[in-house]
């Protein structure tokens, strides 16, 4: 029987920056002092869960040695054959590139890849439009549509396809500047379009843009929220326009895209890392986190809020997740999704919420694991 030949392309370094409050990974620094602090690359083990899909179809995993394909192949026990390697230990962008252009060169049906926005962008730079793609979520930026909505539907995204085939869509691919974005500034720009399997419910969907003209609605939900607060408890404000309302209601300077923590009326920590949320944690006799879900996805936690990892989001517990957001965006999105990146605390945090929604408004919505 002749083999299914897939593409796989793993960005080792991807979500690395995430956990300690960086951004992004695009800065070597970054990756330098994340590895120093003792966090692993989770990248690898993510495409490890899409390939653990298609364990059983008669398929070769054509990639790149070692983090970049070799090892991910290895734990899902799938067989591989390596077409390259990288330049150095270390890799980089140009790795995920010269990859790519070698898998266009064999004409493979199909290129996976796990990363984020960044090496999206890349595999743009060296396919273009001539291979399908399917992204496996793995970056701290992830706002392009390209991406499944977890690492097991990117592997059954990508093997309803190979097997029965699904028609192809063209979807966008969003460059995000990371030097902005650290400087608390979402610059999102179209870089350009990959070519996906489509499957509207296992896609994530783009960033959507959030209503500038819903700013008296986010005032109410502001005022709600401000009026139920209490002195004894520490409040760790999340990103977003929605819950920045809250800063500005409480007359402290929020961080847009990040996590600052308020304690009778005053910021305590600013920009916070998985570190510093811990250390609050600890000295905190009562914590709440406010959430507002990400538009056009509708992720509440692993997109873009790396900060909050399992340990943390365990000493919080579901009861003290308030959660904020605009009636028209709950409508838009129809659902809310969570993927910490496990599976136990997944289940345990999956259920039914009240969401904030205006002025003494709150709808009850139902929260999802992907």
């Amino acid at each position: 029987m002749e083999r299914i030949k897939v593409g796989l392309i793993v960005n080792p370094i991807s979500g690395l920056g995430g956990p300690i409050g960086y951004k992004g990974t695009d800065d070597p620094q970054i990756v330098t002092e994340a590895l120093k602090m003792g966090y692993k690359p989770k990248s690898p083990l993510r495409a490890a869960e899409a390939l653990k899909v298609l364990r059983d179809l008669p398929i070769v995993i054509y990639t790149y040695s070692g983090l970049m394909g070799e090892k991910s192949a290895q734990i899902a026990r799938v067989k591989y054959k390596i077409i390259g390697r990288p330049a150095s230990p270390r890799t980089t962008y140009m790795d995920t590139i010269t990859a790519a252009k070698a898998m266009l060169k064999l004409k493979l049906p199909l290129i996976m890849f796990s990363g984020g926005d960044g090496t999206a962008v890349n595999i743009i730079d060296a396919v273009d439009l001539k291979i399908p793609v399917v992204g496996i979520p793995a970056g701290v930026k992830m706002y392009s549509g390209v991406f499944a909505v977890s690492p097991r539907a990117a592997g059954a995204l990508a093997r309803e396809y190979l097997t029965r085939g699904l028609p192809l869509i063209e979807e966008e691919v969003l460059d995000i500047s990371e030097e902005d974005y650290r400087r608390d500034v979402l610059n999102v720009k179209l870089y350009g379009y990959l070519k996906v399997p489509y499957v509207p419910e296992v896609l994530q969907g783009e960033k959507q843009p959030s209503g500038i003209n819903e700013r008296g609605v986010m005032d109410g939900i502001a005022k709600h929220v401000v009026e139920e607060m209490n002195g004894e408890t520490c409040y760790i404000l999340g990103p977003g326009l929605t819950v920045k309302a809250i800063a500005d209601a409480l007359g402290v300077e929020k961080t847009l895209l990040g996590f600052d923590v308020v304690r009778k009326g005053r910021i305590i920590v600013k920009d916070a890392s998985e570190a510093s949320l811990l250390s609050i944690s600890e000295k905190c006799r009562k914590i709440k986190l406010i959430l507002s879900p990400l538009g056009g996805s509708g992720f509440l936690i692993g997109r873009g809020n790396l900060q909050l990892t399992p340990r943390i989001l365990r000493k919080i517990g579901k009861d003290n997740i308030i959660i904020v957001a605009t009636q028209r965006k709950l409508r838009n999105l129809k659902k809310l999704l969570i993927d910490t990146g496990d599976a136990e605390l997944d289940r345990e945090l999956t259920g039914y919420y009240r969401v904030i929604t205006g002025y003494r408004e709150e709808l009850i919505f139902k929260v999802l694991s992907v």
